[in-house]
């Protein structure tokens, strides 16, 4: 990718965002922020049978990425302090007024995830569920991540897996059982119709936490649960197909000294 490319691939996934948001109510997103816990993912497994998060109670918390900030609700509500971030206006007043009727009231920023205009070493942790992982560049969200983050600081982020970037067909539809493109033509890729994503392989997405300065706790390789429906919307992965190939990895980190 070109750095001229950048300022195109930004208003083209803004763009994307402000359609996307277009498409549901707020009651949809109030629904979200009314979720009585913390769940990840497209089958929303709960957090309680992962345990990533530990006790956040005063933890001073970035989301990078966070859409409607449903997961910054979820996390203020379990005593954190966060600080939301995403690159959409629209998808950000949907937040704010979910804020004015929830009665909830935490910092919304409008910014890319690669440049957060936040103070450095400020934070106990960097979050993000399909925020930055899939929309931005490695190579710059995770040093700016480190940056914003205090020594120790913990980066939990949820993104798709490989192998479904691999299968999802080019146009539309779920991810069949056949490898559709190679792996490095996901590191960038632009969807017809939709935005620019990037889909390491793992021994990429190892290297660049390493270079910048993190050492790797785990990698969840996520399934549904039993009986779990294929989500409502986003046709990436039938709960079928999941059940049988991860769809999606989580991602726990903490930054070196």
């Amino acid at each position: 990718m070109r750095p001229d490319d950048k300022p195109l691939d930004l208003a083209r996934n803004r763009h994307l965002w402000s359609l996307v948001n277009a498409q549901f109510t707020d009651d949809d997103a109030e629904a979200m922020w009314a979720a009585p816990e913390i769940s990840w993912g497209l089958f929303r497994i709960p957090e309680r049978d992962l345990g990533l998060l530990g006790d956040v109670t005063g933890a001073a918390v970035v989301e990078l990425g966070c859409g409607t900030a449903y997961l910054s609700a979820w996390l203020d509500r379990a005593g954190a302090r966060p600080v939301a971030v995403d690159l959409s206006p629209d998808q950000l007043d949907t937040a704010r007024r979910c804020q004015r009727r929830t009665g909830r009231s935490f910092p919304l920023v409008e910014a890319n995830g690669e440049q957060v205009p936040l103070r450095s070493g400020a934070f106990d942790l960097v979050i993000s569920e399909y925020g930055a992982g899939p929309w931005c560049d490695p190579k710059r969200w995770l040093p700016e991540a480190a940056r914003l983050l205090k020594p120790g600081g913990r980066l939990i982020f949820l993104t798709n897996s490989v192998l479904a970037g691999l299968c999802v067909p080019a146009d539309e539809g779920f991810a069949g059982e056949r490898l559709l493109r190679p792996q490095r033509d996901l590191y960038p890729i632009a969807w017809v119709d939709g935005g620019v994503e990037f889909h390491p392989g793992h021994g990429d997405w190892i290297r660049e936490l390493r270079a910048a300065g993190f050492v790797v706790d785990a990698l969840h390789e996520l399934y549904p649960p039993e009986d779990a429906p294929t989500h409502e919307y986003y046709d990436i992965v039938t709960a079928e197909w999941a059940s049988r190939w991860p769809a999606e990895d989580l991602w726990v980190a903490h930054l070196a000294g």
